[in-house]
């Protein structure tokens, strides 16, 4: 059920959390009383993409179960260290699509801001866990060059903030981001890419939905839930602030071996969204980046799952089967 009232968290609170999250493997399975039950990659590979839990995600995981489908995202297992034929760096082309520093644009019409290199939470499965953000971050004294190249293009309607997690970027700096992008007159759209109103409720603030209502491009955004035990009360909440600020509200699925390969959980998902408001909108093969194999489902066994779900569900809550290739002109839709 929407909640009729929300309770939106302070600037200061959701910047603690971020500050607070864990980044240590053995601390994630102590809280979970798993001390000693699962083997981490050493710290040498840690290192090249370190553990990064907030506590309000880790709380949503089930105590004492190794199993757990939260867990298995972002604990980084021994499997992270093998090096597997066909599992690569750049697994989707970003490097390829750099039109200037920061902005990617594989796709007519749209264009792609790197915000930040920083998230709340290392998914372990991340298609830019390799990505060198250093080089390409427009806000690092390049962000004139970037309105200028997207002023120069009439053909661009719609930015995408992206990262990392743009939402990793106080209210201040997304403010003035979004206000300079607002000045661009051939822009309809601005779509944000983020996946901490699910793992960092706390960051839908008052000023960023005040933010994100004082433009005229029609804001869309797009979160990233790979299971409905993400979705507890608390990111209910804020989803439907959202939606009361004229957010439109979609949501990308990672299909993902262990956590949510069942027509069980996928469905329990979309049943999930469609009560918080939220339309589900891809679930993705794997982008093969090395470092995850382990989470790779087959195409034949991701048809049938979706195959399954169309039988089980009305349309409007089956997602679209897709792949990202590179050099295609869109996703390509598998079924």
């Amino acid at each position: 059920m929407i909640p009729q009232t929300t309770t939106v968290k302070t600037k200061q609170n959701w910047q603690h959390s971020l500050a607070n999250a864990v980044n240590n493997a053995d601390q994630l399975l102590a809280l979970l009383g798993l001390s000693g039950q699962l083997s981490a990659i050493d710290k040498d590979k840690i290192r090249q993409f370190p553990v990064r839990v907030p506590l309000s995600y880790i709380k949503k995981m089930r105590y004492g179960d190794v199993n757990d489908p939260l867990l298995r995202q972002v604990f980084p297992l021994l499997d992270e260290a093998y090096e597997i034929d066909g599992f690569y760096s750049d697994p989707v082309g970003d490097h390829l699509a750099v039109k200037s520093p920061g902005i990617l644009q594989k796709y007519q019409g749209r264009a792609l801001l790197l915000m930040t290199g920083a998230c709340a939470i290392h998914c372990r499965y991340c298609f830019r866990r390799h990505f060198p953000y250093s080089e390409s971050n427009p806000l690092a004294g390049q962000w004139q060059q970037s309105l200028d190249v997207l002023k120069a293009d009439t053909s661009i309607t719609e930015v995408i903030l992206s990262g990392g997690d743009p939402l990793s970027l106080n209210d201040e700096k997304l403010n003035k981001a979004i206000s300079d992008l607002n000045k661009i007159p051939h822009l309809k759209r601005l779509r944000i890419h983020t996946r901490l109103p699910v793992v960092l409720p706390e960051r839908i603030t008052d000023s960023l939905l005040d933010c994100l209502q004082n433009t005229h491009l029609k804001v869309v955004m797009v979160i990233h839930a790979n299971h409905a035990n993400e979705i507890d009360e608390e990111a209910a909440q804020v989803l439907y602030a959202l939606r009361q600020a004229d957010v439109q509200l979609l949501n990308q699925t990672v299909l993902l071996k262990g956590i949510n390969d069942s027509v069980e959980a996928l469905g329990d998902l979309s049943e999930r969204l469609n009560e918080v408001d939220v339309q589900p909108y891809y679930l993705h093969l794997l982008d093969k980046v090395a470092g995850a194999h382990h989470f790779d489902v087959e195409e034949e066994i991701a048809v049938n799952l979706i195959e399954a779900l169309r039988k089980q569900l009305p349309g409007y809550l089956v997602p679209r089967l897709v792949r990202e290739q590179q050099g295609e002109a869109s996703k390509t839709v598998i079924s």
